[in-house]
């Protein structure tokens, strides 16, 4: 199967502050990709770096055949950033009908795509309110319904459902699932446990550099590990030796 992303000895700094390491990562469509780390690890560079939001001070990366950063990429990623790039003095349905215009999407599709993503994330009946009334939770919610908006080839969703209850975590997560199937390539990033063992591929990031990488499974057994924070201690364990 062909590469989607390919990350190809990248490194990040800020000044003379060193974030990211000579990393290497491809990622081919129809899975699940999980981040995991610390904060401060460097997952939330390494996301914006492949959704073009920052430039490697070194190596290279490739999305859907296309050095990034590049703006005809806009219409094949759909990214949803820890903090959240919303209007509060608009209300939901304003907000996403201002990603769909951004999107160029046509009006039957734009109100389409505005019901699914929001019944996705259990806002269909707020959106008439203003964003500056909404929850934490409820924020965190719309975003993902703007990642969602396009119908994107490729999902950057970092620490997605942060503030958001079990029961629409279950539901997202289904419908990460569905997307999956259809060919889109997802990545996450998360400090939930539980999300990781949901994600076909993990890479474990601490200070910088990818610790460790390969399939849930296959990262219990080579760790010796029945949950993902004792693989994430041994593989330290291992690197400090």
């Amino acid at each position: 199967m062909t590469e989607q992303i390919i990350i190809n000895n990248v490194s990040k700094s800020f000044g003379n502050f060193q974030v990211l390491t000579d990393v290497n990562f491809d990622m081919e469509a129809g899975k699940i990709y999980g981040f995991i780390g610390p904060s401060g690890a460097g997952k939330t560079t390494l996301v914006r770096m492949i959704a073009g939001m920052e430039t490697p001070s070194k190596g290279s990366i490739y999305v859907l055949d296309k050095a990034v950063p590049d703006i005809t990429l806009l219409q094949s990623i759909g990214f949803m950033a820890q903090s959240d790039a919303l209007y509060p003095e608009l209300t939901g349905r304003e907000n996403l009908e201002f990603y769909t215009s951004l999107y160029s999407l046509k009006r039957t599709t734009a109100k389409e795509r505005i019901s699914y993503t929001s019944n996705l994330v259990g806002l269909q009946n707020d959106l008439h309110k203003k964003v500056s009334h909404y929850s934490g939770g409820m924020k965190r919610r719309l975003s993902l319904a703007t990642a969602l908006l396009h119908d994107p080839d490729i999902l950057i969703l970092d620490e997605p459902t942060v503030g958001i209850d079990p029961a629409l975590r279950k539901t997202i997560w289904e419908e990460l699932a569905k997307l999956k199937a259809q060919g889109k390539t997802i990545i996450i990033t998360t400090h939930v446990m539980d999300e990781v063992e949901r994600c076909d591929y993990i890479a474990m990031i601490n200070d910088g550099s990818i610790l460790a990488e390969g399939t849930p499974h296959q990262l219990k057994q080579r760790y010796n590990a029945y949950s993902f924070d004792d693989v994430f201690i041994n593989a330290g364990k291992q690197v400090s030796r």
